[in-house]
This record gives structure tokens, C-alpha cells and sequence, in this order.
């Protein structure tokens, strides 16, 4: 459960762009488990640090207070439709 959560809630954002680029100027977010780090087994997830409910944040240039409410609908929603 806790991996969809975090797939599902790096997903709705809408600010927040769902990409793994790096030295992007916007704000990034992404869920490795499924993505960038999605053909590692479970034992190496562990020793790379990557777990199912981790969503990596890029904090780009826009508002903070921007920022936050999209991060907050976006674990709002994804709470919503794992439940």
C-alpha cells in the first residue's frame, strides 16, 4: 500500500512536473521504486536506499507556499485512492 501511495501521489501533482531530470529550475518530483530504479530486486532497492514509499523532491524556483499545496493535494489525493 504504501509503494501506491507514493507512485500515485508523485503523479498528481500538478505543479510539480513528474520528471527525474536534475538542475531543472522547476520542481521535481518522482517515485524510483517504479521508475528510475524499477528493474533493481528488492535487496538491491534496500542497499540503494530506494523504498516503496520514498518520492524524491526536486525543489525548484516557484512560491514555497505553491510548492506545498501541491505536494499536499497531491498525498491528500493519492491517500484517497489507496484507501
Amino acid at each position: 500500500m504504501a509503494g501506491q501511495r507514493g507512485r500515485a501521489s508523485s503523479r498528481r501533482c500538478s505543479l510539480c512536473s513528474h520528471l527525474a531530470n536534475i538542475g531543472d529550475a522547476r520542481t521535481l518530483v518522482i517515485h524510483p521504486a517504479s521508475t528510475t530504479h524499477q528493474r533493481l530486486s528488492a535487496d538491491q532497492l534496500e542497499v540503494a536506499g530506494v523504498s516503496e514509499d520514498l518520492v524524491r523532491i526536486s525543489v525548484g524556483l516557484e512560491d514555497v507556499e505553491d510548492v506545498l499545496w501541491d505536494l499536499d493535494q497531491a498525498l491528500t489525493a493519492a491517500a484517497k485512492e489507496t484507501s
